[in-house]
């Protein structure tokens, strides 16, 4: 059994949402102790809870020390197949496998989605052992857009969009929006079992485009917010003529909130930042904020941001023999990631100025 301090470096969600997921890919069991020790509220948040008590669900696995503040569990993976099991995961019949989560909370769905994904795509067939149909994963409640994770339309236009050079394919379909405190999300997942390449990425190649997606509750379309949020972006990327596609969306929600994401695109990659709106900030100086930390990245020259970063590393690890990206920034979260991956895989990622690879033993 694979042991994990979930104090090390980071001490953040992100060790166990690494580990679990891994631990059901590679079929090693697992004990995660301190679990999210470098927090103020140390433990399993309920939005853990879920994540792993989905995965447990999703490969027929047995957990231990699931519950709510429990800073230590132990998890062992069974297979990711098509068959009967327990009850919130349902075979139709075209065989698919589908997931159902409930969330009360405004649990975050994306940082949900970052311990299902990697799994998801190692669904086979019960009988063949062939590439099973999609994984359907369908989120009752929670929240799109929250603090601390990342924002549903980041994952969309930016995460995926770097998963599919891999030639990994999912879809999404947001069918509401949830954001803090009441949450209320309605999203349907579908993810692609598949065997992605490995991927290159230390050149942008020429710059194309920046978009902007703006969105907010209806109850706030009359003070103009999410258009508002926009000419933010605008006071700080206006004066250097880039060329700006802005989109608008106003959406019925359970509770008042905003968001925007910034997403620039090259010819080999794309790079983004997003922000969310809160009580007494100024809508445009969301909008500024993600505007300027754009520029930040964007004169790093590297291929991916500093939150893709840690992001895409279990599936470099996974999915190739050899694979290189350079990054805005390396984290603490990048190496914490690092290292919880390496305890899985049999392979090491180097570290060179400001480029990640992984070179596996296999």
């Amino acid at each position: 059994m694979i042991e994990i301090d979930g104090s090390y470096l980071e001490g953040g969600g992100q060790i166990l949402r690494t580990a679990v997921s891994l631990s059901a890919i590679t079929q090693k069991p697992c004990r995660i102790f301190n679990i999210r020790k470098g927090r103020e509220r140390q433990g399993l948040a309920m939005q853990h809870l879920l994540g792993i008590q989905a995965l447990a669900r999703l490969c027929n696995g047995k957990l231990e020390g699931d519950k709510l503040g429990s800073s230590e569990i132990e998890f062992s993976p069974g297979d990711i197949k098509e068959g009967p099991h327990s009850l919130e995961r349902k075979i139709s019949l075209e065989r698919k496998i589908s997931l159902e989560i409930k969330i009360e909370t405004a649990g975050s769905i994306t940082l949900l989605l970052q311990t299902l994904i990697p799994p998801s795509l190692f669904a086979h067939s019960k009988n063949s052992g062939q590439a099973s149909n999609p994984v359907k994963i369908t989120f009752e409640g929670g929240a799109t857009d929250t603090f601390f994770s990342p924002t549903m339309d980041y994952l969309q236009y930016v995460f995926l969009k770097i998963l599919e050079k891999m030639g990994v394919k999912m879809e999404i379909k947001i069918m509401k929006r949830g954001y803090y405190p009441a949450g209320g999300a309605k999203v349907e997942v579908l993810v692609f079992p598949s065997r992605p390449k490995f991927i290159n990425l230390t050149e942008r190649g020429g710059f194309k485009k920046i978009t902007a997606f703006s969105g907010a509750s209806d109850a706030l379309k009359e003070k103009k917010v999410a258009e508002r949020q926009i000419a933010g972006v605008r006071e700080v990327l206006g004066k250097l003529k880039l060329p700006l596609e802005e989109r608008i969306e106003y959406c019925e929600t359970e509770s008042p909130g905003s968001h925007i994401c910034l997403i620039s695109e090259f010819e080999n990659t794309v790079i983004g930042t997003d922000n969310l709106g809160k009580l007494g900030k100024r809508a445009e100086d969301v909008g500024k904020e993600a505007a300027s930390e754009l520029l930040k990245i964007a004169k790093s020259d590297a291929c991916l941001d500093k939150h893709l970063a840690d992001q895409i590393l279990p599936y470099m690890a996974l999915f190739s023999a050899k694979s290189s990206v350079s990054v805005s920034e390396i984290t603490k979260h990048a190496k914490t990631n690092i290292w919880v991956i390496e305890k899985f895989m049999d392979g090491k990622f180097t570290i060179k100025e400001n480029t990640i690879s992984w070179i596996s033993k296999a």
